[in-house]
């Protein structure tokens, strides 16, 4: 299902799996999951894909609204950067990314998060996530 060596699109797509697909779409991978990895606040819901994906999904409107690589992805954002790669990397190929403190994520207005290893200062997770992200009734689903 997953496409691991695909490349990461913002606003678009990971793996193959595009933004805005309906979680009915994927019915047989979550329901050969074990449980939901997360549930956050009584809208959102994170689905993990062992080692390859997060799939985070609005119930109420059955949205994917962000993908997230792990570990084991080795397709590239920008066809140059990659899970492993060292921040200071990143940053040279692509300087709209920012630090963001609260989150502790860089962020690109480019529709990218960057989350790094403390230590290594290296990629850990790459997401990638819809426009409307932002919106005031995001959780509600008006998207």
């Amino acid at each position: 299902m997953v496409l691991l060596n695909a490349p990461i699109i913002p606003w678009k797509e990971m793996g193959g799996i595009k933004l805005y697909s309906h979680i009915s779409e994927f019915y047989d991978i979550i329901n050969n999951l074990n449980d939901a990895d997360a549930l956050l606040g009584k809208s959102l819901v994170r689905y993990e894909i062992k080692d390859e994906v997060y799939l985070w999904f609005n119930l109420f409107n059955g949205k994917l609204f962000k993908i997230t690589a792990l570990k084991n992805y080795t397709g590239k954002l920008f066809d140059k950067i990659y899970i492993g790669m060292p921040i200071d990397e990143v940053l040279e190929i692509e300087p709209s990314f920012e630090y963001d403190d609260f989150e502790e994520v860089y962020y690109s207005p480019k529709g990218i998060f960057i989350e790094t290893d403390p230590v290594e200062h290296t990629v850990l997770w790459i997401s990638v996530y819809v426009k409307e992200l932002d919106n005031e009734d995001f959780e509600r689903g008006n998207w």
